[in-house]
């Protein structure tokens, strides 16, 4: 229960500065719009914090003895492989066509390669100082 709540913290933590900062600066939403979509997505980010950090953990062994920057490529596939099938799953359920989920997905294949490892790296730190054991 403890691993649930912490990756599920750090997730909401890390992925609503990260989006409020995009949606506002990037996509210039209003802060009232970006208030509506980060409290439509916690319950996403409830639902998939933990089994995306047990995903990690058990993809990170593969990578216990490589490098730094075999774990950095390792992390950033294991983020990948995990929330793009959510993502187009998400598009899918929103209505969105074939074409536009594939849109979609290869503009956040890109967003999704640059905080890959920032947030493995950030999940690891919060799991150290909660005391919950890193697998990987």
């Amino acid at each position: 229960m403890k691993a649930f709540v912490v990756d599920t913290v750090a997730t909401v933590i890390f992925f609503t500065l990260v989006a409020a900062f995009s949606e506002l600066v990037i996509v210039g939403m209003t802060p009232q719009q970006v208030l509506v979509a980060r409290a439509l997505m916690i319950p996403v980010m409830v639902l998939t914090a933990r089994p995306y950090g047990v995903w990690r953990d058990w993809i990170m062994q593969a990578a216990r003895n490589a490098g730094p920057i075999g774990r950095a490529i390792v992390d950033t596939a294991a983020f990948l492989t995990f929330q793009i099938p959510i993502y187009a799953g998400t598009l899918v359920i929103a209505g969105a066509t074939a074409s536009e989920i594939a849109i979609a997905s290869t503009s956040a294949t890109t967003f999704m390669l640059v905080i890959g490892r920032p947030f493995g790296l950030f999940l690891e730190v919060v799991r150290r100082k909660a005391g919950v054991a890193i697998l990987s």
